[in-house]
């Protein structure tokens, strides 16, 4: 048999073994985090790492002018069909700002981490740099602690007939998903790895920016974030004004 290893992110694989994610929950979740940056209508919105637009489409939906930029050719297509007049998404390199200001940039559902560990600090410079001044940033990433508490290493999982084998692994300097099958007598296999941040480690990155962490939440209810058993880390943290 065969043996392929393709662009995961881009493939039709990845969004047939995460077709199950809670939009639900999702779509709760955008509406109660909206409410609480406090966002006055019609505000521009950047998702940065915006998949196939599931957050941007209900973020527009509230009234906002929303802009979605991934690297994934496949999921911008996709969410291309959603576009009007104030939702648009385009193919694009988070790690490079746009030429445009926001009045909140969005980072959601761990899409921060998947470069090389020295371009994390790119990544947020270039969210500083398309965020207005006191506008809102949210970073939406897993906590570590109870992601290195509650590790599956073998998993197996049946969707659309196809059988996903995932092996996963931690170590200090990235949490790494294997994930192999077979699908019509070709043999696949592909690999997430995502870089292990801290809250520790946000701080350290943020302190080399003009950007204040202002709060943290453990869960899509916006609770509070207990390091011991919170399932995510979400930071909210404004652009400061630079003094003319």
């Amino acid at each position: 048999m065969n043996t392929k290893y393709n662009n995961w992110f881009d493939s039709k694989y990845y969004h047939i073994l995460y077709k199950n994610r809670n939009h639900k929950e999702a779509k709760v979740f955008i509406k109660k985090l909206i409410k609480h940056i406090n966002l006055s209508s019609s505000s521009k919105v950047l998702d940065a790492g915006c998949g196939k637009g599931r957050h941007s489409i209900e973020i527009e939906k509230l009234g906002h002018i929303v802009t979605g930029i991934d690297l994934s050719k496949n999921s911008i297509k996709f969410a291309k069909k959603f576009e009007n007049t104030n939702l648009k998404f385009m193919v694009h390199d988070i790690s490079k700002p746009l030429n445009s200001e926001f009045d909140v940039v969005l980072n959601l559902f761990t899409s921060f981490g998947y470069y090389e560990r020295k371009k994390d600090l790119e990544i947020l410079l270039s969210l500083e740099k398309n965020l207005k001044n006191n506008g809102t940033g949210v970073i939406d990433f897993f906590n570590l602690k109870n992601v290195k508490d509650n590790l599956i290493e073998n998993e197996q999982v049946i969707i659309d007939n196809l059988k996903f084998n995932i092996k996963r692994k931690i170590n200090k300097l990235s949490v790494t998903k294997e994930i192999s099958f077979n699908d019509n007598n070709i043999d696949y296999k592909f690999k997430e790895s995502v870089n292990t941040l801290s809250f520790e480690d946000f701080e350290k990155y943020f302190k080399k920016t003009n950007l204040e962490i202002i709060q943290i939440f453990g869960d899509y209810d916006l609770n509070e974030f207990v390091e011991n058993k919170s399932p995510r880390l979400i930071i909210i943290f404004k652009k400061k004004s630079r003094s003319n």
